[in-house]
């Protein structure tokens, strides 16, 4: 009976020396794998490729952590496919990887986070709408960011200092290109209605590695996180490529439907200060148009629109899209007003239903709204949030001095309606506060 119960006391020690391996070699794996994260990556310049318009970003920068590229080297992939003792492992085997294997009998693979990818396009003295915008973008999304800013040259040292500064929030990256269109046409596309305003037509073409990108006029300021609106890329059927909202809700006081000289989309047209793209698609679909019986890519069909309708365009880029996609209309995806709430929508008094019930996401202070007293419930959102700091504190205290000057606006049919401004906003704020402090 002693010897029955000393082979029992032997195979007990040796299955727990057995399991003490095996978890030590987890301690090892685990401890090379987080060897490699926590530093910041070095600005690096990307190749340029210029003369058709397309190319990588000159200056890039990051903001955040660094991504760990790989585990040790003598590491394989997630080989084992079979049990393994431990005690027999191989060499190039880690424990880690025979641990999850002995447990799933699978390969365990990290899916890496995903980016939401946000453009913006700034020339002239656009530069603090434009670090407003990307502010506001910030201090309320969830997933990690990554700008991509478009500016003339002389911002650039200046955006760079500004998002280098934010490096704390490990939340973003951020890349810096310059204004570049094809070559043979530049000029032409330069000055179409404001400088610099059609690069966004290149975007597809420019950013090729991007399948989806959120397009946004400087003038914009997100009253809650920008995944919301990036989630609307799940709600695209098979033929839609892109989403915007409609120019005007009440036809009476549209411009496409009373004075446009060309087509465009729906009864109202669509605004492009907000463009939600698949830019996969974009690239891929060949487009009808009343140029030609043959379908044309999208970087064959900008320039023959251009030389038919320049003389009939009144909003430049924007109206080469109503264009395009008056021939195309299944495939764009319209979401409601309250994704690019403009004067227009309570200038003459309210007309935009969804806002009105569940408030304002996205702001866009058009006009130049932000900078004069015409429309001051505009205003005082955009000087809110230009002062707010990413302080927790300041964030949470951001709403009842907002609400006192909002309340000084109700002499203008907008400020007449302030509570939608900051319906959103005060939800944001406090979905934001509920959050675990790393997820802020």
């Amino acid at each position: 009976m002693r010897r029955y119960l000393r082979v029992v006391v032997l195979c007990l020690a040796c299955g727990f020396c057995s399991l003490l391996y095996a978890f030590s070699q987890l301690a090892v794996s685990l401890e090379e794998g987080a060897g490699g994260v926590g530093g910041k990556p070095q600005a690096a310049a990307a190749s340029w490729l210029g003369g058709d318009g397309r190319g990588a970003g000159r200056g890039v920068g990051s903001a955040g952590p660094a991504a760990h590229h790989g585990r040790s080297d003598r590491c394989k992939e997630f080989s084992l496919c079979y049990w393994n003792p431990y005690w027999m492992l191989p060499s190039d085997v880690c424990g880690m990887n025979c641990f999850w294997e002995a447990a799933f009998r699978y390969g365990v693979k990290m899916q890496p986070t995903e980016r939401v990818h946000l453009a913006v396009v700034a020339c002239g003295e656009r530069l603090e709408e434009t670090v407003t915008m990307l502010k506001s973008a910030l201090i309320f999304s969830i997933k990690p960011l990554q700008f991509h800013i478009f500016a003339e040259d002389q911002l650039h040292d200046s955006f760079k200092g500004i998002l280098d500064s934010w490096s704390f929030l490990q939340t973003f990256t951020y890349s810096l290109y310059p204004i570049t269109f094809p070559s043979e046409n530049a000029a032409e596309w330069k000055k179409l209605f404001k400088p610099c305003a059609s690069q966004r037509l290149f975007l597809p073409l420019i950013l090729k590695e991007v399948d989806s990108l959120l397009y946004v006029d400087t003038d914009i300021l997100f009253l809650r996180p920008v995944d919301d609106i990036w989630s609307l890329l799940k709600k695209f059927n098979s033929t839609q490529i892109a989403a915007m909202a409609p120019e005007h809700e009440e036809p009476r006081i549209g411009w496409y439907n009373r004075f446009a000289r060309h087509p465009y989309y729906g009864k109202t047209g669509v605004n492009s200060g907000v463009m939600l793209m698949n830019m996969t698609r974009m690239r891929r679909k060949y487009f009808k148009n009343d140029m030609t019986t043959v379908r044309l890519r999208w970087g064959d069909i900008l320039m023959p629109l251009l030389k038919k309708y320049k003389l009939n365009i009144t909003w430049g880029d924007q109206d080469l899209l109503n264009i395009i996609f008056f021939h195309n209309p299944e495939s764009l995806f319209v979401f409601p007003c309250q994704w690019n709430y403009r004067p227009d929508h309570c200038i003459y008094g309210s007309n935009c239903q969804e806002a009105e019930e569940e408030g304002i996401f996205i702001l866009h202070g058009n006009r130049g709204v932000y900078h004069d007293d015409k429309q001051p419930a505009f205003r005082a959102i955009y000087e809110a949030l230009r002062n707010c700091s990413f302080e927790d504190d300041h964030i949470h205290s951001l709403l009842k001095p907002l609400e006192l000057e909002l309340q000084k606006t109700v002499h203008t049919y907008c400020g007449k309606i302030y509570k939608i401004f900051i319906k959103q906003l005060t939800k944001s704020i406090q979905d934001r506060h509920d959050r675990p402090p790393k997820e802020r």
